[in-house]
């Protein structure tokens, strides 16, 4: 007979495993699969005294019977009495996201919805949020284009970069190509620079949408010339139809760009 809160169970290939599990405020949580009976319980009986405990998400060890994800859960569920599957724990007006026990992610409360129902995955350093059986980086969920650089396009204002709560993220460049200049009498300037076989300027705009077309024109242009090269242009969402046309006829572009 297995022990409380352990079950035996059998793989496809015959071999056999053991399952954990523990019922709390009326919620049956599974605990994990184990490959031996002394090892589902040791998490059984780990479990039952976390919940009945004062364990902080930092007392965890690697000695701990349980993954580090459901020692999260349990706390969280023992502490606010909401139950997430995700390594969660909320705050008053944000929660916390621990994708390790030193990597804790910030987010607004209002993102909590989001967040329960997606896992965080860092994959050679990316984040990636798995989203309807796609990757999505977890950046542009912020509006940080996938090429951003930090303090450059964008940074964190506190300066952690874990932080995602919105009042915490400034992005400084919003479009492909364009970067901010402020010059020395405080007057603001965008310069357009795209990549071809180095560098290349466009232009200097006084606006940030007259960059952002410019760029845009910048790589029609380039596709002419050399078809195989892919750029992601510019939506610029504060220009109706009519007024993107206008803007795209009359910017002008650098000769050396056009003299390639």
């Amino acid at each position: 007979m297995s022990e409380a809160g352990v079950f035996k169970a059998v793989k496809k290939n015959g071999t056999e495993y053991y399952r954990a599990s523990i019922t709390f405020k009326n919620k049956h949580i599974s605990l994990g699969s184990y490959p031996d009976e002394a090892s589902a319980g040791a998490a059984y009986a780990f479990a039952r005294t976390l919940i009945r405990g004062e364990q902080i998400i930092e007392d965890y060890t690697s000695s701990c019977p349980l993954a580090f994800e459901k020692y999260v859960v349990l706390i969280n569920f023992r502490d606010n009495g909401v139950y997430i599957r995700n390594p969660i724990y909320l705050k008053k007006r944000f929660f916390s996201y621990y994708l390790t026990r030193d990597k804790v992610f910030k987010f607004d409360i209002e993102d909590l919805f989001y967040f329960s129902e997606h896992k965080i995955s860092n994959r050679g350093g990316h984040l990636f949020v798995a989203d309807y059986g796609m990757q999505v980086n977890l950046h542009s969920r912020y509006g940080i284009k996938k090429h951003a650089v930090l303090n450059r396009d964008y940074r964190f204002i506190n300066n952690d970069p874990y932080d995602f709560r919105y009042e915490n993220i400034e992005i400084i460049n919003r479009y492909h190509g364009v970067r901010k200049r402020v010059l020395k009498t405080g007057k603001i300037k965008y310069r357009v620079v795209i990549l071809i076989n180095g560098n290349y300027t466009v232009g200097v705009y006084p606006t940030e949408e007259m960059a952002a077309v410019a760029y845009n024109k910048a790589v029609d242009i380039i596709k002419k010339k050399y078809p195989g090269k892919k750029y992601e242009q510019n939506y610029v969402d504060s220009l109706s139809p009519s007024g993107y046309a206008d803007l795209y006829t009359a910017i002008e572009i650098s000769p050396r760009l056009l003299n390639l």
